[in-house]
């Protein structure tokens, strides 16, 4: 005690003068309006620059939560979207044809964690697996289009296909004529795939879409694949050689989701029994 007394004593001289300061700014502040609000507005503003740093600092930090958010939200309105696609379809003279796929494909939505683009067999790596409702052999779609298919799962993680993969192909068809063929990678480059099995007598035109068929289970019909960059006749074959313009971005892919064809096993099952010649009937 003694000792803050001593304190205070040695330091009298600069505790009054900061007290009388005080009491000077809040006789100022307290009777002079011109000067109480510059004050105001002087707090106002670096209370708000404050605020503004810190909002810009947790929304930085928040950006991984929006993003999933995002994510979910976009995997929501896929599903509606195919679903109406599929009714609107349902009044046509063809959809006899076509499955009663409404509501029967449902998106997880996941992020890449790992991603190639420069080998011959390229792979993406996702943050979701078996216990979020993944299984091998499900498609899988970035914002852009058609990303790949998933060849393995672990519990919290899976492993996809890329599409950038010499040994795998997808089932693809042109939009304006819904002729299909094969499309592949040749392993060149990553912007750039080869729609095969074309004939020569199709109409083709520059900067025709190319989606998938439909025609797998793994993805549903209409999905996006790419434009058709350049195409050529070649002596002694009867198909095209068409270049296509991959709609991914592969080396920006960052949130896809992966398609669950809840119809699948069924189709699967039919398909099994009529590829081993057992009568369906």
């Amino acid at each position: 005690m003694w000792s803050l007394f001593r304190y205070f004593y040695r330091h009298h001289v600069v505790i009054l003068f900061l007290f009388l300061e005080i009491v000077g700014f809040i006789l100022i502040f307290s009777y002079n309006s011109f000067q109480r609000a510059g004050f105001i507005n002087s707090s106002a503003h670096i209370t708000g620059n404050i605020y503004d740093r810190y909002s810009a600092i947790t929304d930085y930090f928040n950006l991984s939560i929006v993003n999933r958010q995002l994510a979910e939200e976009n995997a929501r309105l896929r599903e509606s979207l195919l679903a109406q696609n599929r009714i609107d379809d349902s009044t046509s003279t063809i959809a006899f044809i076509k499955p009663d796929s409404t509501g029967s494909y449902h998106f997880i939505p996941a992020r890449v964690i790992n991603n190639s683009v420069n080998r011959q067999h390229n792979f993406i790596t996702l943050n979701k697996g078996a216990r979020h409702g993944i299984r091998p052999d499900m498609g899988v779609l970035s914002t852009q289009g058609v990303a790949g298919v998933v060849s393995h799962v672990s519990d919290s993680y899976s492993v996809v296909i890329s599409m950038l993969n010499i040994r795998w192909n997808v089932s693809a068809k042109l939009k304006r004529n819904n002729y299909f063929g094969s499309l592949t990678w040749d392993g060149k480059d990553y912007r750039y795939a080869l729609l095969n099995e074309i004939p020569f007598h199709v109409d083709l035109m520059e900067g025709d879409t190319i989606v998938t068929s439909g025609f797998s289970s793994i993805f549903p019909e209409g999905m996006p694949l790419g434009i058709i960059e350049s195409f050529k006749k070649e002596g002694g074959d009867n198909f095209y050689q068409i270049r296509v313009q991959l709609s991914v971005d592969f080396k920006a892919v960052t949130y896809v989701e992966v398609i669950d064809n809840r119809k699948r096993p069924e189709l699967d099952a039919l398909e099994k029994l009529s590829n081993n010649g057992k009568d369906l009937d």
